[in-house]
């Protein structure tokens, strides 16, 4: 031990200054790499249109692998990515909950790859109810006090401390589709008020598709989904509003895409003739906000305009229909400013049961899409 202090005595300069070494290349690094290459990554993927900035992002599945996330940025030209961590919920009656360890850790190891591309994050917990087995739309808690407790102090504290501020995520969403409680404003207009006190980036929460019908006098609840949801104050709470955009259009199996053009202004299915494009607008136009389709997608079969929600309205598989209804959204939404984006469902994964997930026809819309206006796209 003493031979040893004496020959650290003896090299105390050397390693006075192997120290300042170190210490100025984890600066160079931090000012080089961490500021100039990454800010300079996130710039490139920025896409400014004369109609705003604009969001182009997917959805994962949430047993996505890496890699294949990865490669489907480069293939759509995505410049954000709504990254799931699995929220383990025993059923539909649950009020208690958990953050799947092993979703969370694949989460940051994705997250942590992306920075590097300069991709944006949007991070979502996902309810991955009885095993996967049942929807987040049918979920409804026997004890709401105690399932919005443990969502905001179990689930969102926990993800904003260990996930969204150590990565600088984009934006949290802070719920999901939950139709059977969405009512419950002021529940929700709390955790929107949880989230905003402890993260500083942006904040979304994204409702579930709707219906109304030209015929409906507004007596009985399809009608009043959509006026709810235009009433609820959580969504003056959030910085965009996210939608998951199952709207059902058309009553045909396949078709053009001035058909579905068509339909979004005046939908066919049922002789609703609902205006899907002015409900949206008018969500936007309440509460000051723009509007992000949080969920875009179509099943790769005939049928998918008639209920894009359904993952196989038909055995009849189709792809060029699912391209013709993303072609038909674009051609609608591409060029209004208060429309902010897309995400595509849903990526990350794809084999024979992945039927929403992109065709080639589709990948080239998608590709197209916003594409004049990204650096990305013309190097």
């Amino acid at each position: 031990m003493k031979n040893l202090l004496n020959t650290l005595k003896r090299n105390k300069t050397p390693l006075i200054v192997l120290g300042v070494i170190i210490v100025v290349l984890l600066i160079i690094k931090l000012v080089l790499v961490d500021f100039v290459y990454i800010g300079h990554q996130y710039e490139k993927n920025r896409i400014i249109t004369p109609w705003g900035e604009k969001i182009k992002s997917a959805n994962l599945s949430v047993d996505y692998t890496i890699e294949q996330a990865l490669s489907d940025i480069d293939s759509l030209g995505l410049n954000t990515l709504n990254v799931p961590v699995q929220i383990d919920i025993p059923s539909l009656t649950a009020s208690t909950m958990s953050i799947n360890a092993e979703s969370e850790k694949k989460a940051v190891r994705l997250i942590k790859r992306l920075k590097y591309k300069g991709i944006n994050v949007i991070l979502e917990p996902y309810p991955y109810i009885q095993n996967g087995e049942k929807y987040e739309t049918d979920l409804k808690p026997d004890h709401i006090n105690q399932w919005f407790w443990n969502w905001k102090q179990v689930v969102l504290a926990e993800l904003i401390r260990d996930v969204a501020k150590p990565n600088k995520v984009y934006a949290v969403c802070i719920g999901s589709n939950f139709d059977q409680f969405e009512d419950q404003c002021g529940y929700w207009t709390d955790v929107a008020d949880f989230v905003r006190a402890e993260y500083q980036g942006k904040v979304t929460y994204r409702t579930n598709w709707w219906y109304t019908a030209e015929w409906n006098t507004g007596q009985d609840l399809a009608y009043d989904t959509y006026i709810a949801k235009l009433n609820n104050p959580v969504l003056g709470k959030v910085d965009f509003i996210s939608v998951a955009a199952y709207f059902e259009l058309t009553d045909q199996e396949t078709n053009t895409v001035e058909n579905l053009v068509s339909s979004i202004y005046k939908t066919q299915i049922f002789d609703r003739n609902q205006n899907i494009y002015d409900e949206l607008k008018q969500l936007s136009v309440k509460w000051n906000k723009p509007v992000f389709f949080g969920e875009l997608g179509f099943p790769k079969r005939s049928g998918a305009a008639v209920h894009p929600w359904n993952p196989l309205p038909s055995d009849i598989i189709n792809n060029q229909e699912q391209a013709d209804c993303f072609l038909a959204y674009q051609q609608v939404f591409e060029k209004e400013t208060w429309h902010l984006g897309f995400s595509v469902f849903a990526v990350g994964k794809d084999d024979e049961n992945k039927n929403y997930y992109p065709s080639e026809q589709s990948k080239k819309v998608i590709k197209r899409w916003y594409a004049e206006y990204q650096h990305t796209s013309k190097e």
